[in-house]
């Protein structure tokens, strides 16, 4: 009996795993696509496309702090539920946006149910996880994500070029969202308690605040990470002249988050969090200097590699390390606040990036990572780490 309770690939295991890889197909099935379909579909101008297309990610970031309270306050099935329905109902929505202005409404809105079905869809898996494989478990959440990412976008470019027709991809996307949402559908959690009788509002509704520097730190790596897939491609283009290796990078990149992701399971299973975050965290800053140390192909696909192993161990560490500082009814609040953390650095990184590239140089922006990495390193050893140590619930 205690076998079968332990069991970490139960049935609504698997149905999240499910969901959480049609979500990330369905989005990144389209995301290399939307800018050539702006383009010519709407003679859109580049800095049109790029404010149209940044009202998705926007949206999501002010709406997951609200996601993670309203998942602690309600039944977390039904939120679940209807964040997915809303989310495969706007693939829809984007055959009917026949204007430019249109179509950047609908992008835009839909960026909400995206960050609510994240944060809902992530809380369910760690509801529906025995406590005693929790933390591998959450390590190998992300392997859906990461095999999305991964083929995804090769999938939508290689449909795009047969069949010469964005309606298809479209209705592609809104078919595997909504099986995402079907799968889900089917889940049968156990009863969880809900945030009940706080009289006022205050911020750790939103924001876990006693895991205020593990979110912290997060931002740091989120910075670094903005920088580089948002620049990734023209870098490689002007310094080391690479025209066509920005799909095969990403590809190395998720080999490597899957790789580590499975390597670094058993010592997640075993509680060891800080040493799978300290691996992940000096893997990674190897990584990004790598990529700027050595301006040629070794350096460059070499750097994804170590970069995906390293977000790989960091990634799930930091996670599981927000959960346990946080209440069992505060768990989607924890993951909405390191969610948010990640999107908050993405963003400040494509400013802090393109501010530095407009003064100065590519070359002066990847440095600049480094020299944030590094900060993210050193904050880690030097507070990050025993700030959790001394915080962690059991």
């Amino acid at each position: 009996m205690k076998e079968e309770r332990d069991r970490l690939w139960n049935a609504n295991y698997w149905k999240v795993m499910t969901a959480n890889f049609s979500m990330s197909f369905a989005f990144y099935l389209l995301t290399p696509l939307l800018p050539l379909y702006l383009s010519e579909d709407f003679n859109a101008s580049k800095d049109v496309i790029g404010l149209v297309l940044s009202g998705y990610t926007l949206t999501a970031l002010l709406v997951r702090p609200f996601s993670g309270f309203v998942v602690d306050s309600f039944p977390r099935k039904k939120v679940l539920l209807v964040s997915l329905f809303l989310y495969f109902l706007f693939f829809g929505t984007y055959l009917l946006a026949s204007s430019l202005l249109l179509f950047a409404l609908v992008r835009t809105l839909h960026g909400a149910p995206f960050g609510a079905s994240t944060v809902a869809n992530s809380t369910m898996a760690i509801d529906v996880l025995p406590s005693s494989r929790r933390s591998e478990g959450i390590g190998f959440y992300g392997i859906s994500n990461n095999i999305a990412t991964a083929i995804a976008p090769s999938v939508g470019i290689f449909v795009y070029r047969y069949v010469h027709d964005f309606d298809v991809l479209f209705w592609m996307a809104f078919v595997v969202a909504f099986l995402g949402f079907a799968v889900d559908a089917t889940i049968k959690p156990r009863e969880r308690q809900v945030m009940k009788d706080r009289k006022a509002v205050s911020l750790d509704r939103f924001f876990l605040v006693k895991g205020w520097m593990i979110a912290l730190n997060m931002v740091c790596f989120g910075v670094c990470y903005g920088v580089l897939s948002n620049y990734l491609a023209i870098y490689g283009k002007e310094m080391m002249g690479i025209t066509s290796g920005t799909g095969t990078y990403f590809l190395l990149l998720s080999a490597g988050l899957i790789l580590s992701r499975l390597q670094g399971a058993a010592a997640l299973r075993k509680g060891r969090l800080t040493l799978n975050a300290a691996e992940g965290v000096v893997i990674s800053t190897i990584g990004y200097t790598l990529f700027i140390l050595v301006p040629h192909e070794v350096g460059y696909y070499g750097s994804a590699l170590l970069i995906g192993l390293g977000n790989g161990h960091l990634w799930p560490a930091f996670q599981n390390m927000m959960i346990n500082v946080a209440e069992n009814n505060e768990r989607g609040t924890a993951n909405s606040t390191l969610l948010t953390s990640w999107d908050l650095g993405l963003g400040l990184g494509v400013l802090f990036g393109g501010v530095i590239v407009e003064y100065f140089s590519y070359s002066a922006a990847f440095w600049s990572i480094v020299g944030v990495h590094v900060a993210g390193l050193l904050m880690f050893f030097l507070a990050t780490r025993s700030f959790f140590l001394s915080r962690k619930k059991g």
